[in-house]
């Protein structure tokens, strides 16, 4: 499911009369940071008009964790593993296996970092070091954000590691121990408040 068919149907559901509270629920690794601000942008304008509630399956990490955190109060079990409050970003290098195959691969570019994503090539020492300030500040971002919407301690979620419900309830990550139906009933209830 993609963030456009997300977001629109957090927004049917924050301009339908009929509906008084909003439920995600959230069983993700995670996934693209701008897919994620995308949501997160939608269930802000959900909340300036409904409660959301957030309820999480087995996993709900990354970037879906940016998504929860963005909803008025989130349910998961003991074992739901949340946080990972991090940014990684990868690059394949398969100039070896390209070279003991016999196979080589000509680039004509324009810019001198074209193709700094190609998988036929490692990456220059400034390519790395480009990618590492791209990632701090999406990071920084991303951190800045969650704390903003959640009473947790940097140093409780700067090692971006996976955190397990009861613990993550006890930093300031969740609210409570609940399944899908725990957390309608406390929409239902958030929302008669």
């Amino acid at each position: 499911v993609g963030s456009e068919y997300v977001g629109r149907k957090v927004r049917e559901a924050a301009d339908d009369p009929l509906v008084k509270a909003i439920v995600l629920r959230i069983d993700s690794p995670g996934g693209s940071p701008a897919a994620a601000q995308e949501i997160v942008r939608d269930l802000e304008y959900a909340r300036e008009r409904k409660t959301v509630v957030t309820s999480m399956g087995d996993l709900a990490a990354s970037a879906a964790y940016l998504i929860a955190a963005h909803t008025d109060r989130i349910y998961l079990s003991p074992d739901t593993m949340t946080g990972s409050i991090g940014v990684i970003w990868l690059f394949t290098d398969e100039s070896e296996w390209m070279k003991n195959e016999g196979r080589e691969v000509e680039v004509v570019k324009s810019g001198e970092q074209k193709d700094m994503t190609s998988p036929y090539r490692p990456l220059t020492d400034s390519e790395r070091a480009y990618a590492q300030e791209i990632v701090d500040a999406s990071f920084e971002d991303f951190i800045n954000d969650v704390i903003a919407q959640r009473p947790v301690e940097r140093s409780e979620i700067a090692s971006a590691r996976l955190i397990r419900g009861e613990e993550a309830i006890a930093i300031g990550l969740a609210d409570e121990v609940g399944n899908l139906f725990d957390a309608i009933r406390g929409a239902r209830a958030l929302a008669s408040s």
